[in-house]
């Protein structure tokens, strides 16, 4: 069988780098480095993290995009091939939500696949809800889905709905 790929994408600190971490059956190949700019952490992904989840007997390579805008470049790259998009926007800041609005748009301009929000951060407070942020993105509510990247469990639904929405 034909191995299959998932790009996730998002801005800075919206849970990318956790997300495949968590999934991932094999190392995780990351490309994280120093940040060069005030961006509310240490480390950044500045090409591309890696990893791979066998799905129903299918190998699932599991690509996560950077989140600044400079390295679009990787965004198209990236989403060459994929079956699907998983952005990921953190529900507890608001001020990302027009740059993960840009990553959409320009991602899925590119490779008409389906897509789903997955909103992460939900535990913090003054949090928008799923269904608050698909607005903003201009998706149906249906394609967002509230999750914890740290957990296997909760990691899988966006999978799932993605899943779902491919009718697989």
């Amino acid at each position: 069988m034909e191995p299959l790929k998932l790009i996730v994408t998002g801005p800075v600190g919206a849970g990318k780098s956790t997300l495949i971490r968590t999934l991932s059956e094999t190392e995780v190949v990351d490309t994280d480095a120093l940040a060069s700019e005030a961006i509310g952490k240490a480390t950044t992904t500045v090409a591309l993290d890696h990893g791979t989840l066998q799905l129903d007997g299918h190998l699932l390579h599991i690509f996560g995009t950077p989140g600044q805008d400079r390295f679009d470049f990787m965004w198209e790259i990236l989403a060459e091939g994929a079956l699907g998009v998983l952005l990921l926007v953190r529900a507890d800041r608001p001020e990302t939500l027009p740059a993960a609005r840009n990553i959409l748009d320009f991602v899925v301009s590119r490779t008409q696949v389906p897509h789903v929000v997955g909103v992460t951060h939900l535990d913090r407070p003054q949090v928008w809800q799923p269904e608050e942020v698909a607005l903003f993105l201009g998706t149906p509510p249906e394609r967002a889905v509230g999750f914890d990247p740290r957990d296997r469990e909760e990691a899988v639904k966006p999978l799932v709905r993605l899943l779902e929405l491919m009718g697989a």
